[in-house]
């Protein structure tokens, strides 16, 4: 397995990591076109954060990001762990730990970095425990969100479980 930052050609992998991620983790179907121009978007600004990728025989397999928050009790970056996506196939062979620490690797060598966070669902036992194991403990916060009103994401569902678009497309065929 081979770890290394993503490129900007790298942009489709980490677009259907995510677009997957989202389905799986918050039954919701990202927007292509913002999903898409999010990722080329850091890419694109190093300065924002950067992501990591583990390749198995040329194949993308899992990636993450990380994202800088400064800590003025601290007087340092905290590097937040985002966008974590394992493909299924590779799950539960180690592919995040080896993620993991290499970050632990890129951060010791630089004095900036405080720690790691990383925000989960409180339902995923199983990322729980391989937070845990790699030496990370949960805080005492909670994460609140307020998005800027019109900002669009995802496609919602209608009551019966299918985005409008969907509905469109199937009258139209």
């Amino acid at each position: 397995m081979r770890i290394r930052l993503a490129r900007r050609r790298d942009a489709p992998a980490l677009t259907a990591f995510n677009r997957a991620m989202a389905l799986e983790t918050e039954a919701k179907a990202l927007l292509p076109e913002v999903i898409s121009a999010g990722v080329r978007g850091l890419l694109a600004r190093p300065a924002s954060g950067f992501y990591v990728l583990a390749e198995r025989n040329g194949e993308v397999i899992g990636a993450l990001l990380i994202t800088k928050e400064w800590s003025d009790w601290r007087n340092g970056d905290f590097w937040w762990v985002q966008s974590v996506y394992v493909l299924p196939a590779h799950r539960g062979r180690g592919v995040y730990r080896r993620l993991y620490r290499h970050i632990q690797r890129l951060a010791a060598r630089r004095r900036s970095v405080v720690g790691f966070r990383l925000y989960v669902d409180h339902d995923n036992a199983r990322a729980r425990r391989v937070y845990r194991s790699l030496g990370m403990k949960e805080t005492r916060y909670a994460v609140f969100e307020q998005l800027k009103p019109g900002v669009r994401f995802y496609q919602p569902k209608d009551a019966a479980g299918s985005s409008p678009r969907g509905r469109r497309a199937r009258k139209a065929r």
